[in-house]
């Protein structure tokens, strides 16, 4: 005999839907705050947690490359901006998240960074991040994320500049040929 004060009458299995789809979307929020978070204060451990391993990294149409492995993104993220004088803020927000099985979601972030990349030379760059996201044992982890650009500024003590599209991609493959 089934006990009937147990089972979820079929006119609310669609709230139920509704409230669980909401709770994954939460989790999925929360692990963009900890992503934000753990750069900005530069806790590297910690960072890496939010990756899937085989995570993929796409930064090629914000003047960068693509990255193939979690260990690899947080190891080049390090070297690049992980000196305690290179401070970061990073601000998402807006987000449009979709879940597209149990285990897997698709998401897309506004997005506002301040990094420091010299002393007196900071970077102020608004665009988006277009993420998905897996649920490996219960949590979840970003399993691929590409950042496009749509203005960047560069802000010293004296004065900032707008930095073109034309200009940045000069920079870009100037930086890559000294990397090389």
């Amino acid at each position: 005999m089934t006990d009937n004060k147990n089972r979820i009458p079929s006119s609310e299995k669609g709230a139920v839907d509704d409230i669980v789809t909401l709770l994954e979307i939460e989790a999925i929020k929360q692990l963009k705050a900890r992503y934000c978070r753990h750069l900005d204060t530069k806790n590297w451990a910690a960072w890496r947690e939010v990756f899937a391993a085989d995570f993929v990294s796409d930064t090629s149409e914000a003047g960068g490359a693509v990255i193939i492995g979690a260990d690899k993104f947080v190891a080049f993220t390090r070297k690049n901006i992980g000196k305690a004088w290179q401070l970061t803020a990073h601000q998402v927000h807006a987000p449009e998240i979709e879940l597209t099985s149990a285990t897997t979601a698709r998401g897309v972030w506004a997005l506002n960074d301040v990094v420091r990349l010299l002393p007196a030379l900071s970077l102020n760059a608004y665009g988006h991040y277009d993420e998905t996201y897996e649920k490996i044992d219960g949590q979840w982890s970003i399993k691929t994320s590409k950042l496009t650009r749509l203005r960047e500024d560069m802000i010293t003590p004296i004065f900032s500049l707008r930095i073109s599209e034309r200009l940045r991609n000069a920079g870009a493959r100037l930086a890559r040929r000294s990397t090389d």
